[in-house]
């Protein structure tokens, strides 16, 4: 498959200098470039630009900014690609009409003159090298892919897609780069994104997308990529609205924070749900029939009665004294206002923040009928009035959203007025602390009792809305959490990515229409993939076992990897010894290894490892190339690859879990984390799923 290459106009090597040689050498050229924009950004002098100190630090900044995103990465390849056109792209294609070539690249690169010497992945021009086939070559001659060796370009593969006598044929640079190797956190898909992947990057900003994606499918690669194109698609509006990632854990933010950095995208927030709605301090956990009741979407419908309960109607008039004037507001008035107010459905918080305005209309409109001309500083002085202010705090008192749910959790009596007809006393019992707190601060607040307090909170005060925000793992979310993320993009768009059949929470979503539905975007576009490129082949049809009892409903992963991949099952004796053999043979192998396990077996395995002297690392921590290993807790595997896994007593993993169908879903987990190979030790039986 690897052709000669076109001769390079944008190469300075000499003609008779083979292909690979006119590549080195546009590499060179291409990194010589990016220096200069660098060091051109770097010698700018602001001093005779800005206005104040304040324009200076956002200038200053802003520069800052520019200058990391212009990072060239020594082992990161510059481009990856190249495309032959047939015409210049944009223009009419009529016969004889000059073609261009570009190298398709992270980030875009010119030279003195302006003139591309990379383009950026995301710009039109590069779609193609995604999306053209020898069915439709998109107007596409030559696409050809580069290999590297570290930072040196190595290899080139050609496809000449306009070319009817050559037929299609798999790329091994593609399946190299697949399956290279890897330590430390997750990398970029750039040069390996597919038809089905590019189709939901380039998604418009406008809609929602939901993906679901079994393991290996690229479903999170592809979700970053998307926040990549958004940002490239759309920055200034994306920079006034913002742009978040969520991720299922602190370990899982770590493993993929340098993903958006790699493609010059430094101004992505990355949180967790916990880190959304920490109003106050987590020192509690509640067992799971509490916590699927208070991630239960009818809790919404609780506090919002009980904030609502605060607000009483007026039981007497309001007298006004401006001068040697009085004005008199009767209650029925009052009470009309107060009325309107709640039918109106605005926030607690704006509807109390208006009270006191309308009342004092009502009395500019009796001093309009009396001759005088009040304006709008009148207005806003009787609004300020002792007596009005009295009327307001009694009838529409403030409300802290942590002491309603705190009263809430502890007043029995209170619960049960504002959960009739929603909660059964059962569930009503669920929720109730057993030793109410005194306060806010000394109450031992639970995940999901964060949740409520973000709900209260939003229907006292509109919570800010981003632009974009991507959520990962979603599978695992309560409807209460959906909610919560759901606050932070209602103006905005939503990226879903999950896997129903690796959901391990209690409250584990059932369907993607339910969850969306909970989330605000019940229009989403649902987009599934099933082509696994991560995960090997007899690894996945091994996993897939446990389908028909965990998601009996979803299409399994076909992978498409040539590799079937390294995978092994393997009877140990009790103890550990069996686990550190396998350990210690993968460790001999290139790339990092994983060790999981269930959470209680961590212990003696962490002691083990360190007595037979194999370093390691925990989740979240950095691999290097002489600490390959991870211990990773199975209720931290999500979401985490590794090139070679040993999975520890399988039937630990289901039995850790509160029951068999979150045990197996567990285990799937666990069974899809390695890239090149699988290890799965056991002095126990296997499950009988697995049979």
């Amino acid at each position: 498959m690897s052709t000669p290459a076109h001769d390079d106009p944008l190469s300075d090597a000499p003609l008779s200098a083979g292909p690979l040689s006119r590549e080195r050498s546009h590499l060179a050229a291409s990194r010589s470039a990016l220096r200069a924009m660098r060091e051109n950004v770097e010698s700018l002098d602001i001093a005779d630009v800005t206005a104040n100190w304040v324009n200076a630090a956002v200038l200053e900044k802003q520069i800052e900014d520019r200058i990391k995103a212009l990072a060239d990465l020594s082992e990161t390849p510059l481009f990856f690609g190249r495309l032959d056109y047939l015409h210049a792209p944009g223009a009419e294609q009529a016969e004889g009409g000059e073609g261009e070539l570009f190298y398709v690249g992270r980030r875009h690169v010119h030279d003195t003159d302006g003139d591309p010497m990379v383009v950026d992945w995301r710009a039109p021009v590069s779609q193609p090298f995604y999306r053209a086939s020898k069915k439709d070559p998109q107007d596409i001659s030559l696409r050809r892919r580069f290999g590297y060796t570290g930072g040196d370009l190595t290899a080139y593969e050609d496809e000449h897609l306009s070319d009817p006598a050559e037929a299609a044929v798999t790329s091994k640079l593609l399946q190299q780069e697949i399956e290279r190797p890897r330590v430390g956190p997750m990398r970029d898909i750039v040069a390996t994104i597919q038809p089905e992947q590019d189709e939901i990057v380039r998604a418009g900003l406008s809609g929602s997308v939901c993906v679901q994606g079994g393991p290996g499918t690229g479903k999170t690669a592809v979700g970053l990529h998307r926040v990549a194109y958004l940002l490239y698609a759309h920055r200034e509006r994306l920079a006034r609205t913002g742009t978040l990632v969520i991720g299922p854990n602190r370990s899982f933010l770590h493993y993929i924070e340098q993903v958006l950095p790699a493609l010059g995208e430094l101004a992505v927030r990355q949180a967790t749900v916990d880190d959304l709605v920490a109003h106050v301090e987590v020192r509690g956990a509640d067992e799971a029939a509490t916590a699927v009741v208070k991630g239960d979407a009818r809790m919404a419908e609780v506090l919002r009665r009980a904030l609502y309960s605060h607000v009483a109607m007026p039981t007497e008039g309001i007298v006004v004294v401006r001068g040697s004037r009085r004005w008199r507001v009767p209650v029925y008035e009052l009470e009309e206002i107060v009325r309107e107010l709640l039918a109106r459905d605005i926030r607690y918080g704006a509807a109390r923040e208006a009270l006191p305005q309308r009342i004092a209309h009502a009395v500019l409109v009796q001093m309009e009928r009396a001759g005088e001309a009040p304006d709008d500083r009148v207005q806003n002085t009787v609004a300020r009035n002792a007596a009005v202010k009295a009327a307001v705090k009694a009838v529409w008192p403030q409300v802290d959203p942590a002491k309603l749910v705190l009263r809430l959790l502890s007043d029995a009596d209170f619960l049960a007025e504002h959960a009739e007809g929603v909660l059964d006393a059962d569930e009503q019992k669920a929720v109730l602390w057993v030793r109410p707190a005194r306060s806010v601060k000394s109450a031992r607040w639970s995940p999901a009792d964060t949740v409520l307090i973000d709900e209260a909170t939003d229907l006292v005060e509109r919570t800010h809305s981003l632009g974009h925000v991507v959520l990962d793992e979603a599978q695992d979310l309560s409807p209460m959490q959906y909610r919560a993320v759901g606050r932070r993009c209602t103006t905005g768009s939503a990226t879903v990515l999950g896997d129903l059949a690796q959901g391990t929470t209690p409250w584990a979503t059932r369907s993607w229409s339910e969850a969306l539905s909970h989330l605000g975007k019940g229009e989403a576009v649902v987009e599934e993939l099933t082509a696994g490129f991560r995960v090997p082949t007899n690894v996945i049809a091994y996993a897939s076992r446990l389908l028909p009892h965990i998601a009996p409903g979803l299409t399994p992963v076909a992978s498409i990897r040539e590799n079937p991949g390294f995978f092994e099952i393997r009877a140990a004796d009790a103890g550990t010894a069996g686990v550190l053999a396998a350990c210690r043979e993968l460790l001999e192998r290139e790339g990092s290894v994983g060790l999981i396990a269930a959470d209680a077996r961590v212990p003696e395995l962490a002691a083990a490892l360190e007595a037979a002297g194999i370093g390691h690392v925990g989740p979240g921590e950095e691999n290097t190339p002489a600490v390959r290993l991870t211990l990773v807790p199975a209720s931290l595997a999500k979401g985490l690859e590794y090139d070679y896994v040993v999975l520890d007593e399988p039937r630990a993993v289901v039995d850790g879990e509160p029951d068999e169908r979150t045990g197996l879903r567990r285990l799937y987990v666990a069974l899809t984390r390695a890239v090149s190979g699988l290890v799965v030790t056991h002095a126990t039986g296997l499950p009988p799923q697995l049979d």
